[in-house]
C-alpha cells in the first residue's frame, strides 16, 4: 500500500521549454491568462497581461540562435504577484539593454491602453555570463475587505 501524497491544490508555477514558434508564445500567454485569472484579476488586466508575455515572448524569440534555440519560460504566482521569467542564452554581443530599456519605454508611453509591456509593473534584465532573463512583474492589488 502506497502512502498518500499531499499535492497543492492550487498551481504555483509552472516551467516551459519553448522553440521559436508564435504558437508556443501563444501557449506562454494562456498559462499567463490562467495565472492571472486565478489571482483574481479584472479581465481588461489579463488581457493586458497576456499581451504583454506574449510580445516579450516573440521578442526573445528574436534572439535566439542555432546553437540556444530554446527559450526557458518561467510563470510564478506568489501572494503579492505574479511574476515570468523568460531566460535564455546568446552568443555574443548579448541582447542589447537598449532593448530592454525601449520596452520599457513602450510600458510608459503606453499606460491605459493594450500596447506593450503596458499589462506589467516592473521589468527587469539581468545577464549570468551568456544567458539573459527578463522579468515581468504583475503586482496584485488587495483590496481590503469591507467590516
Amino acid at each position: 500500500m502506497g502512502w498518500l501524497v499531499a499535492v497543492a491544490a492550487e498551481l504555483k508555477s509552472l516551467h516551459m521549454c519553448l522553440d521559436a514558434d508564435a504558437r508556443l508564445a501563444a501557449a506562454a500567454g494562456a498559462v499567463t491568462r490562467f495565472f492571472a485569472d486565478a489571482a483574481g484579476l479584472e479581465s481588461d488586466a489579463v488581457v493586458r497581461l497576456q499581451s504583454a508575455v506574449l510580445d516579450a515572448c516573440n521578442e526573445a524569440f528574436k534572439r535566439l540562435s542555432a546553437k540556444h534555440p530554446h527559450l526557458e519560460v518561467t510563470f510564478a504566482r506568489f501572494s503579492d504577484r505574479i511574476e515570468v521569467s523568460l531566460s535564455h542564452e546568446e552568443e555574443p554581443p548579448a541582447f542589447h539593454l537598449r532593448t530592454i530599456t525601449s520596452f520599457a519605454a513602450k510600458k510608459r508611453a503606453s499606460a491605459g491602453n493594450s500596447e506593450t509591456l503596458a499589462g506589467v509593473d516592473r521589468v527587469q534584465h539581468e545577464t549570468h555570463g551568456r544567458e539573459v532573463v527578463t522579468r515581468l512583474t504583475k503586482y496584485l492589488r488587495q483590496v481590503a475587505p469591507s467590516v
